[in-house]
Order: C-alpha cells, then sequence, then structure tokens
C-alpha cells in the first residue's frame, strides 16, 4: 500500500489535514482563518516577528545537519547504551503488532499529523482572539524544543532503532519508498534523542489543555499519544527518546507559556505609555 509518492503527496495531505483540524477545533470556515492570519503577518509587527523566529527555527534543524556533516560527524553512537537497558523492545512490538493497515495509519500520523498539529495550532489561535497569548506561547515553546534538541544531535548521536539493531525493520518505506532520499533530509539518522516528534506534539498537547479548548486538547492529545506510538512501532525511536521527549515537552511548555505573558505584560506597558504621552502632549497643546 503506498500512501506517498514524494513530498508533493505529503503537502498535500499536510493541508487536507490542517484545514480539517482547524475547521474541527474552531467550527469557523479555515479559509477565514487563513485570512485572517495573513492580514495579522501584514499588520502586527509583533505577530509577524514571532512567526518569522518560529520558521527560522523550523529550518535550523537542516542547518544542524549541514554543521553536523561539516564536523565531519561522530564515530560514537549511543544508541548501544540505550539497548544495553531496553533489550529488543521494539522488535517483540513489531512482531506482535505488524500489519499493512496498522503500518499505513502510523506512517501517515508520523509523517503528515507533527506539522498539521503545529500549523492548525497556529491557525486556531490567530482565530480566537481571547487565546491569542497561545499563539506567542506556541512560538516560544517550539523554540525551545529546537533550541534544547541541538546540542544532543551534535554532541549525543543516537542512531535509529532500525539502523541499529538489524532485527527490527524501519516501516514507513512500505508506504513511502522514497523517505529515505526525500523526507531524510530533514532529519538526521542519528538525531534521536531527545524525540522532536514526541516533544513537539506533547507540547502542542499541552499547550492546547492551558488554552481551554477542549476539543483541541481532546485532539492533539490524542495525535500526540498516537505519534509516540508510531515511533515505536516503525523502528525509530528508542523508549529512552520518548522520555527525553516528554521532559523537553514538559519545560518548553511552560517556558512558552510563561514568556507569552511576559511579552503581553511588556506589549500592555508600552500601550500605556504610548497613550500617557499622547495625552500629556495633547494637554500641552491644550
Amino acid at each position: 500500500m503506498i500512501l506517498f509518492d514524494s513530498m508533493r503527496t505529503v503537502t498535500l495531505y499536510t493541508i487536507g489535514a490542517v484545514i480539517l483540524m482547524m475547521w474541527y477545533a474552531t467550527k469557523a470556515n479555515p479559509f477565514l482563518i487563513g485570512g485572517l492570519f495573513l492580514r495579522e503577518l501584514m499588520w502586527k509587527p509583533k505577530f509577524l516577528i514571532h512567526f518569522v523566529a518560529l520558521i527560522f527555527m523550523l529550518f535550523l534543524n537542516k542547518f544542524e545537519l549541514k554543521i553536523e556533516n561539516k564536523m565531519g560527524g561522530s564515530t560514537h553512537d549511543f544508541a548501544g547504551f540505550f539497548q544495553t537497558y531496553e533489550g529488543h523492545f521494539t522488535f517483540h512490538l513489531q512482531q506482535a503488532l505488524e500489519n499493512p493497515v496498522l503500518t499505513a495509519v502510523l506512517s501517515f500520523i508520523y509523517v503528515v499529523m507533527l506539522q498539521g498539529l503545529l500549523v492548525a495550532s497556529v491557525g486556531i489561535y490567530t482565530y480566537e482572539q481571547n487565546r491569542r497569548p497561545m499563539f506567542y506561547a506556541t512560538c516560544y515553546a517550539i523554540m525551545i524544543n529546537y533550541l534544547a534538541s541541538i546540542p544532543f544531535y551534535l554532541f549525543f548521536p543516537v542512531n535509529e532503532v532500525w539502523f541499529h539493531d538489524p532485527t527490527v525493520r524501519f516501516l514507513i518505506p512500505d508506504v513511502f519508498p522514497n523517505f529515505e532520499t526525500q523526507y531524510r533530509a530533514l532529519s538526521g539518522i542519528n538525531n534521536c534523542f531527545p524525540s522532536l516528534h514526541t516533544s513537539i506534539s506533547v507540547t502542542i498537547a499541552l499547550l492546547a489543555i492551558r488554552s481551554g479548548n477542549k476539543r483541541w486538547a481532546w485532539f492533539s492529545g490524542t495525535c500526540a499519544v498516537l505519534i509516540m506510538f508510531a515511533t515505536l512501532y516503525l523502528g525509530i525511536h528508542w523508549l529512552t527518546d520518548l522520555g527525553g521527549g516528554l521532559l523537553l515537552a514538559l519545560a518548553a511548555a511552560e517556558a512558552g507559556i510563561r514568556l507569552s505573558r511576559l511579552s503581553v505584560k511588556l506589549s500592555a506597558r508600552r500601550s500605556q505609555a504610548l497613550k500617557a504621552g499622547i495625552n500629556y502632549a495633547q494637554e500641552d497643546i491644550q
């Protein structure tokens, strides 16, 4: 069963998923949300700056791979250390559960849903004006996830389970034959710990819970659990990777919320100072 024949297919699936997620979470027209998002980018510098910073961080992982190549790569692989206490957990998991339908479903969740959740979150918090601080919290939290992970990827390389353990199958190529030549450029094979799929999906779910949008909290939380399970079943991540990702998500979500609150307070103070300055100027004129 072939689900993806190219990155173009991945993009189309992701767009469709984002549209459905925004509609489900807000019950609003997703294209209206897209128009509002573009308007905010054009007319609110603070909004634009945060979004640009977020996009920069998303591409930073690709720059990390280039830096890693220039460094000559590391000959050490800590995956062996992980396997000494995890054993052949992934092998036994695949032996017990592997079937074509489950592989297709979990491959779709792994390849499509992470970026879909992130884009949908940005749209949802843009549309819901009373939850606008959650947009900034999302930007901060995702940036923290990447900044905290990159040092590990550079100096603590951990190969994916299937690459280290010959008894484990890498299942995504069953539905995405060109995965290694097209998708792999986005993530190094030794960039396992911590699991960004885990940390980012759980971060999004935690922020959704704090936002008060119950529909989005339930949906994103379910997706986070499925994404974590997919990384194990597909033969990609170690259990230890998921543990590191969970800890990072907890820290990033809390830090993102606090930074967002601080940003809102500073903006409010600037607005008050500006209004006070205008009032003083008007009094002087009078």
